[in-house]
């Protein structure tokens, strides 16, 4: 009995050795994982390259646009120019960084995206059109408005403190009047005393 309890303590201790060796490891802070290398700045040459390869991408994806018909031919279209501007944006980001070049990416992208929204809008009509027009422009307003503050948000000392809140409040006014635009266009869809609340509640809300 005497030989089992000590077997019995001795068993003990070592289940408890052990799992403080196995939270002391669990809690260990892991090893830095390594930072990805910076990219290489272009060469002239290498920018003319790749310049030269989106500009044939557009050809090449324009080209098969061709075998579309109507609407879709006109968004097969729109795509493959909004690509090109989009890729053409970003090469010249890397070729020149700056805090201009990553805006006029952001903003080369929500074009884009508002072009090729606004020729499938072109497959609806009256009112479900111009709602889906107005919806395009406000994603659009909303990405632009939000690509110039992340261009003010990249200093925040001095007067680029100043011109970042004065960015925040003209984006949330842009934003407002998209949102606002696209309310009062929905209006439409109703009559008389409907679409007269209607307005009335979009103002109310917008408070215009």
């Amino acid at each position: 009995m005497k030989q089992f309890k000590t077997k019995l303590i001795a068993t003990t201790i070592c289940a408890l050795l052990y799992g403080a060796a196995i939270a002391q490891t669990s809690t260990a802070p892991m090893p830095a994982a390594p930072m990805a290398a910076a990219p290489m700045p272009l060469t002239k040459a290498d920018h003319k390259t790749q310049k030269d390869a989106i500009v044939a991408d557009y050809k090449s994806a324009k080209a098969q646009c061709q075998s579309l018909a109507g609407n879709a031919k006109d968004i097969c279209v729109t795509e493959a120019k909004g690509k090109e501007d989009v890729s053409k944006a970003m090469l010249e980001a890397q070729y020149k960084p700056s805090r201009d070049m990553d805006y006029k990416v952001r903003v080369a992208k929500a074009d884009a995206t508002y072009k090729v929204s606004r020729e499938k809008c072109d497959d609806q009509a009256g009112n479900l059109k111009d709602v889906c027009l107005k919806e395009a422009k406000a994603a659009q307003t909303t990405a632009t408005a939000d690509a110039k503050v992340q261009s003010k948000v990249g200093d925040a000392r001095g007067v680029a403190a100043d011109k970042t809140t004065a960015a925040r409040a003209n984006a949330s006014v842009a934003k407002t009047n998209a949102n606002y635009a696209v309310a009062i266009e929905k209006c439409d869809a109703f009559a008389n005393e409907a679409k007269s609340k209607c307005v009335a509640d979009a103002k109310m809300y917008f408070g215009k």
